[in-house]
């Protein structure tokens, strides 16, 4: 398959996206389909003014775009592929566009540890079933640059294994739920240790 994924480099791209409420509205219509700006206000808890504000400053990157069925303030967003890239340490990047793509990580990740926590508060309401296929996994390896990025390569290829469902309804088995995985695979730092 394809990689799917928009490969974002351009700093006003980036820029455009690292902000909560608009990288939240890029994730509903994702995953949700077409939404008007009143239907993300009610599921963002935001004004829709504000939204449609939004929409339109996504809408000028490409990132959302009209969907078909109404009009004026009714006339539902959607997007027009499903996921991005980008590179933080891109090394022909400006200085600028590494600014900008540490700003668009750095909302991203505020915004997955956020759900983390409220996943963890809300486990112990889950189903057992659910509550044992949970896992939390942090690990360190030593490793050369290119078993690095086959690690990282093979963890890819396994998240986007049912990216699929994301789109279409039908491929979703029953009793399925929206889950989420967060990787990375960097060199890391500690106090004392050196490179092999």
């Amino acid at each position: 398959m394809p990689n799917p994924h928009r490969r974002l480099s351009d700093p006003r791209e980036l820029n455009a996206l690292a902000h909560p409420v608009r990288m939240a509205i890029v994730e509903l219509l994702s995953i949700s389909g077409p939404l008007t700006a009143t239907e993300l206000a009610d599921r963002l808890d935001e004004t829709p003014a504000n939204c449609s504000w939004h929409l339109r400053k996504l809408a000028q990157h490409g990132f959302v775009v009209e969907a078909e069925g109404g009009k004026g303030r009714q006339r539902p967003w959607k997007v027009p592929g499903l996921g991005f890239r980008w590179d933080e340490e891109h090394a022909s990047g400006s200085v600028e566009e590494r600014r900008a793509a540490q700003a668009l990580s750095d909302v991203m990740m505020g915004r997955a540890i956020d759900r983390l926590r409220e996943s963890q508060e809300r486990a112990p309401d889950d189903a057992e079933d659910w509550r044992a296929a949970r896992s939390n996994t942090e690990m360190v390896a030593w490793l050369t640059a290119a078993e690095l990025e086959e690690m990282n390569a093979a963890i890819n290829a396994v998240l986007d294994r049912h990216i699929e469902r994301l789109t279409d309804p039908v491929q979703r088995p029953a009793n399925a739920r929206l889950c989420e995985f967060v990787a990375w695979g960097v060199p890391t730092y500690f106090p004392g240790v050196d490179p092999a």
